[in-house]
């Protein structure tokens, strides 16, 4: 790293330069992530000590509320402290390790997604095998190969960004390290990183994306025949999947799949992306999620019974 760049330290211009909007965005943020992410952190615990959530649907449930904590933690705090002052700045290698977790996490959530797409449609389509394919065993070694192509996807983003020489300019209009951003800082001609940085990117988030809306088209087709009550929860279930693929993909596409130019919509964009809807998508299953509310309550009553005693 210090041999590719003089720069030592990244100043973050931020999502706004108005203190009143600033002032507003930490308070609407900040109560925002006080009071869903422990939402997220009772589904986890939920899920854990509840006997009858043994399904592999609630097992990548778990997993997908923890991704989307720990997705949280990579941008919110930082910007978070970052409004309360006004010169804003992270270190070269804090600018790499956060792009790092950043492209690990997110494409972590990515390929789970795909991973609980192939699970409904062989709960839905293959009921008889459901138990024998998806058995606990594949369900673990699908969630290792999530990883492992989360963390492959992101060295290779890291990779590309620590070979670009950065010699001086080191302002970053954004609230967080991306790499559309510290591209445009880069002392060389970009065109062919940023060709490879769109493929690895935007092309597999688009190509995932696709993919999953066609596999729920399949689902839907396949159960169009079955009775009233089956083609009813099918199609809850395939519901909830899409608005979580769409809230997930359709940032992801808005800012990887064109060229590394700036847009006005950017940084909100940008915020949601990585803000609020990670936190949102646990949320958003487990209240379609019958089983998961009840034994949520369940737990909450029998904690409060506790604390009474």
């Amino acid at each position: 790293m210090e041999q590719n760049s003089t720069v030592t330290e990244f100043i973050l211009l931020g999502l706004t330069q108005s203190p009143e909007i600033q002032l507003l965005v930490f308070v609407l943020v900040f109560s925002f992530y006080m009071i869903v992410l422990p939402g997220n952190l009772l589904i986890i615990i939920t899920i854990r000590s509840d006997p009858a959530l043994t399904a592999p649907l609630y097992f990548f449930l778990g997993n997908l509320a923890f991704l989307d904590a720990s997705y949280s933690f990579i941008v919110a705090p930082k910007m978070l402290v970052d409004f309360l002052y006004e010169k804003k700045i992270i270190s070269y290698q804090g600018c790499i390790t956060q792009l790092f977790f950043l492209h690990f996490l997110g494409a972590g959530e990515m390929f789970l997604l795909v991973v609980m797409a192939f699970d409904r449609y062989i709960a839905i389509c293959q009921p008889l095998h459901y138990a024998t394919l998806m058995n606990r065993q594949v369900c673990c070694m699908l969630l290792l190969a999530l990883w492992v192509g989360g963390f492959a996807h992101s060295i290779v983003q890291v990779a590309l960004i620590i070979c670009l020489p950065f010699c001086g300019p080191n302002q970053l209009d954004n609230f967080f390290c991306d790499v559309p951003q510290i591209i445009k800082l880069a002392c060389t001609d970009t065109f062919v990183v940023e060709l490879l940085m769109v493929s690895n990117s935007g092309l597999l988030t688009l190509l995932c994306f696709l993919g999953l809306l066609t596999s729920y088209a399949v689902i839907l087709f396949r159960v169009r025949g079955s009775s009233s009550e089956g083609k009813s929860k099918a199609l809850s279930t395939c519901t909830t999947h899409v608005i979580i693929v769409f809230l997930m993909f359709g940032p992801a596409i808005f800012i990887y799949t064109r060229p590394f130019r700036s847009f006005p919509a950017d940084k909100v964009v940008a915020l949601f992306h990585t803000v609020i809807f990670p936190l949102l998508n646990p949320v958003i299953y487990t209240l379609r999620n019958q089983e998961v509310k009840a034994s949520m309550k369940k737990l909450l009553i029998k904690q409060f019974i506790c604390g009474l005693e």
